[in-house]
């Protein structure tokens, strides 16, 4: 059983918000403004200010005084990722290297445009950003898109593609980059083909130590993180009893019977359920069964997209029978 963890609900807003909405030349005027204060002293380059990154790079750093050209202009050629973040924000040092990779990856088709918005507010007031690490496509010289949060990487690259099928004929970058050889194909990152190898096999202990190697050296992998909840998920269900639930439902008080039921009502993709089951048995219960319960309720919030309405309902609900 495997269950999308997007934020699928909360970017289509935020893409309907922006969509055809935003006036990006707001910032015009300011650009303008600023190229007209005193020139600073040269860059070590001897040029006129800090030198301009190439049109090739992948990842540029942008402010209010070269959104206009680095952004708006820009992206009549090709795709701009605009990236939304803070030196303090955590989701954002999680979700800003993997966009910069995959950006290097495609061979010139797309860049990130990286906004510091304690340095820039306004651009992130231009785009009515609530949260970061907000991340908003730019064709045309208008946003096209836009997600929020720290996405998995499968996702992303989902969405990337998306993009790029649907602005190919537009955007004459992303021809020219396809044109030239396309993108740099990823290596497959051996640590994970050995934890994907054990899990096909049914060797889900070999596959858990596998991602939990990967977590060791790096604690924040988000695609090793999910994958290691539904290694877990999976062991836990395939060995439940399959008479859990008629147990469950014949003695309520039978804790090890409602944490298999729930599990299977899982996998069986009956999610409202298994979640039901659990709280009810929070209510039921106290002290070390009652934690034991809890932990494997979010456990199984973990296989899911933290936006999802049945996830979001459940920890309300969990809380209230909490507390």
């Amino acid at each position: 059983m495997t269950q999308p963890r997007g934020s699928a609900a909360k970017s289509a807003a935020l893409s309907a918000a922006l969509s055809g909405a935003v006036d990006l030349s707001a910032l015009k005027a300011r650009a303008e403004a600023a190229q007209r204060q005193p020139a600073p002293p040269a860059g070590p380059a001897g040029g006129d200010g800090p030198p301009r990154p190439a049109s090739g790079d992948a990842v540029i750093d942008v402010t209010e005084a070269t959104f206009q050209a680095e952004v708006v202009e820009r992206s009549l050629h090709q795709l701009v990722v605009v990236d939304l973040w803070a030196e303090w924000c955590g989701p954002c040092k999680q979700l800003s290297p993997v966009l910069e990779r995959m950006a290097a990856e495609s061979g010139g088709a797309w860049v990130v445009a990286k906004v510091d918005v304690d340095a820039n507010p306004r651009i992130a007031q231009l785009f009515g950003a609530q949260s970061i690490p907000t991340i908003v496509a730019i064709a045309g010289g208008q946003p096209v898109d836009a997600f929020s949060g720290a996405l998995p990487e499968p996702e992303i690259r989902k969405w990337i593609n998306a993009l790029l099928d649907a602005l190919r004929d537009k955007l004459p970058g992303i021809r020219d980059a396809e044109a030239a050889g396309g993108p740099v194909e990823e290596p497959e990152d051996p640590r994970f083909t050995e934890a994907e190898e054990a899990f096909e096999r049914g060797d889900f202990a070999a596959a858990q130590a596998a991602y939990e190697r990967i977590l060791d050296v790096e604690p924040a992998n988000e695609l090793a993180k999910n994958a290691l909840a539904q290694v877990k998920f999976t062991a836990r269900a395939e060995s439940a009893d399959p008479d859990a639930r008629a147990k469950a439902d014949a003695d309520p008080s039978d804790l090890a019977a409602q944490l298999d039921a729930a599990d299977l009502d899982i996998a069986e993709n009956d999610v409202e359920a298994g979640f039901k089951r659990l709280i009810d048995a929070v209510r039921r219960t106290a002290g070390e069964d009652r934690n034991r319960v809890r932990e494997h309720l979010v456990a199984l919030f973990d296989l899911f997209d933290p936006a999802d309405d049945r996830v979001m309902k459940a920890r309300r609900d969990l809380a209230s029978a909490l507390f």
